[in-house]
């Protein structure tokens, strides 16, 4: 069994209340966010043919976190085995006890899902509220969104729901590790390696 997000852009406000949720339910300090809200924008000003100025822009929402790849560039990396794909729901996930904190996941992972906490000393990150799964719960991104722009279960079901495509700008092709996620694009979404936006807020991210 292999578990994956669904992520509606289309829903998505950028209100960050999944951030803020998981930011209170994991306990995590102020520099580590499992899940990020990335807001992508672009446009110009343009004339039409009356000579006549008017602006065109696009901006839309997407809330990441990580994305329990099928091919984790931060398993492939991480010296001591810490980094480690789960069998029973193919959630990545991390050993705190064998972790040495050399930050090599990080720097390997496309999404900048593993985060590195200054408190415990070794890398953290999301892990799909492997508990709450346990116990027939979705994770509390999830079921803190108001708009109902995220769903998370087995990645099978959600992509004969709700389509295949796993990536728009500014995230990576999912070529290169085969994320298990499923995203309904919003109307001015850009394909991934567009170059006509820019991260919105690079800072928060």
């Amino acid at each position: 069994m292999q578990y994956g997000f669904y992520i509606d852009s289309e829903k998505c406000t950028g209100c960050k209340t999944c951030q803020l949720a998981c930011k209170d339910y994991k306990d995590l300090s102020a520099d580590v966010n499992f899940r990020r809200v990335y807001e992508y924008t672009g446009g110009n000003w343009q004339t039409d043919i009356d000579n006549t100025w008017r602006n065109n822009v696009f901006a839309y929402y997407l809330s990441i976190s990580c994305n329990h790849c099928a091919d984790p560039a931060c398993v492939r990396v991480c010296p001591t085995g810490a980094m480690h794909k789960r069998e029973v729901d193919g959630l990545v996930a991390v050993n705190e006890n064998v972790c040495i904190g050399c930050k090599s996941c990080r720097m390997a992972c496309p999404y900048d899902a593993p985060q590195y906490d200054e408190r415990k000393g070794h890398m953290t990150k999301c892990n799909g509220c492997a508990e709450r799964l346990a116990v027939g719960k979705k994770p509390i991104c999830v079921e803190s969104c108001p708009l109902r722009a995220l769903d998370f279960g087995p990645i099978d079901e959600l992509r004969e729901k709700y389509g295949e495509l796993s990536s728009v700008a500014p995230l990576p092709d999912g070529k290169y590790t085969h994320p298990n996620i499923v995203i309904k694009p919003n109307p001015n979404s850009r394909p991934a390696g567009d170059r006509t936006g820019s991260l919105g807020n690079p800072k928060e991210v």
